[in-house]
């Protein structure tokens, strides 16, 4: 442990881009989790689905949109707010209006989680930098010591270049961890995205059908009452 931190006291300038790259990385982990578990997904997406259809269906679609407000943070309830707005309009805008919402949610899920893979890439070559810079300074001075130091330096100057790829590797490591983990929980976020908008079109199509039901019923009773209007008007 003594060693590495001489090191990293000593090769500073080849030890900062590093620690940078990791400080970047910590802090892209950090506000991606609490993102992606915290802020994001709605704790109970079925008791808001299901009060949100009965809202539509009554045809409390101003209630269902105030409904929708209350989770303004949250994806899904943005994408079915985008299609309760477009609901007095034709199928095709609807759809077109939640293609644009779906797009937009999807782009803020999964908003810096790529970074964390790119920073993992620039610090193993920055780590591979390191090594090859110290080795180079290492070759040099054997080049230039007595015989009796030769050794002595060589092997403090590997030690020194390989502590660079070392540095590199436990920046890259925990990175791709990182992002394999958020990346799943990304797709999974995404995939709740996508099928809030075929919940959003099957509801507004329940509404519709519920209206024309309601609407032929209501003819039908209309035509009743005048038939019976007829015959005791006849008899």
């Amino acid at each position: 442990m003594g060693g590495f931190l001489d090191f990293i006291r000593t090769s500073f300038w080849h030890v900062a881009p590093i620690l940078l790259a990791g400080g970047i990385a910590v802090a892209i982990i950090i506000e991606r989790t609490r993102a992606l578990f915290s802020i994001y997904p709605i704790k109970d997406p079925r008791e808001f689905y299901d009060k949100l259809s009965d809202l539509v269906i009554a045809g409390k679609v101003a209630e269902a949109i105030s409904l929708c407000d209350r989770y303004q943070h949250k994806p899904v309830a943005q994408v079915m707010k985008q299609a309760l707005l477009r609901s007095h309009q034709p199928e095709t805008l609807i759809e077109h209006g939640l293609q644009i919402a779906v797009g937009d949610a999807t782009q803020s899920i999964s908003r810096r989680t790529t970074f964390l893979a790119t920073i993992a890439n620039v610090a193993t070559l920055l780590g591979l930098f390191g090594t090859i810079a110290g080795l180079i300074a290492s070759f040099e001075a054997v080049g230039h010591a007595d015989p009796q130091q030769k050794a002595t330096l060589l092997a403090a100057g590997i030690s020194q270049a390989m502590n660079a790829t070392m540095l590199g590797l436990g920046v890259a490591i925990p990175c791709m961890v990182a992002f394999s983990f958020l990346m799943n929980r990304t797709n999974r976020l995404i995939g709740d995205v996508d099928s809030s908008a075929v919940r959003a079109l099957d509801i507004l199509k329940q509404r519709y059908y519920a209206a024309e039901t309601a609407m032929m019923s209501n003819t039908e009773t209309a035509e009743t009452d005048t038939q019976v209007k007829n015959i005791r008007r006849a008899s």
